[in-house]
């Protein structure tokens, strides 16, 4: 009972929609961004996050999917052609706006994530979960601590996912190397 408190807690703490806000402005942040991109990066990204959970609660509450978290495969899809859509529309209105490579960059990586998460929902359920929490970490860096407090994160919402059931050992494996290989893409483009 315990077990899966924690897995559940840690599950929601992991959770893309609230990662990715803080890693994206922390990262702007360090990076120094000026305050004018600081509000862009985070607006953005929270912009993105409460469109998606504003999307998934009309269709739980409409009586169209039984449960936010999206585990049934026709939701699942749903979610990720919304998801992919409001991600990379976003990088369009950073691009169109003359935004920093890095913000344009970081959500069309994002974006893609979700586009190869869809692509291959016919083979498995990749972890999203695990992939954004593992690119939220690569956005950290050049914070050693900061990239090493989130990976411990990455790995605790791996296991929670785990815990939860909503994931195979192979699904959360792919995620994490998914979001590592998203990562080390964001900042080769990024610098």
């Amino acid at each position: 009972m315990i077990r899966t408190a924690v897995a559940r807690a840690l599950s929601i703490a992991g959770h893309p929609a609230i990662l990715m806000p803080f890693a994206v402005t922390v990262a702007a942040d360090t990076r120094g961004a000026s305050p004018a991109v600081l509000y862009v990066a985070a607006g953005a990204t929270i912009a993105v996050a409460v469109a998606i959970a504003a999307f998934s609660i009309v269709q739980v509450r409409s009586g169209r999917w039984t449960h936010v978290d999206a585990s049934v495969p026709s939701e699942r899809s749903q979610l990720n052609v919304v998801s992919a859509g409001l991600l990379l529309g976003a990088a369009a209105l950073l691009w169109l706006n003359g935004q920093p490579l890095a913000l344009v960059a970081g959500s069309a990586i994002a974006g893609a994530l979700v586009v190869l998460a869809h692509l291959l929902r016919a083979a498995f359920k990749l972890s999203l979960h695990c992939a954004f929490a593992v690119y939220a970490a690569s956005l950290l860096w050049p914070s050693v601590a900061l990239v090493a407090v989130t990976l411990v994160l990455s790995a605790a919402v791996a296991w929670s996912r785990l815990v939860l059931r909503r994931h195979t050992p192979p699904e959360v494996v792919s995620g994490l190397l998914s979001g590592a290989v998203a990562g080390v893409g964001f900042n080769i483009i990024a610098g």
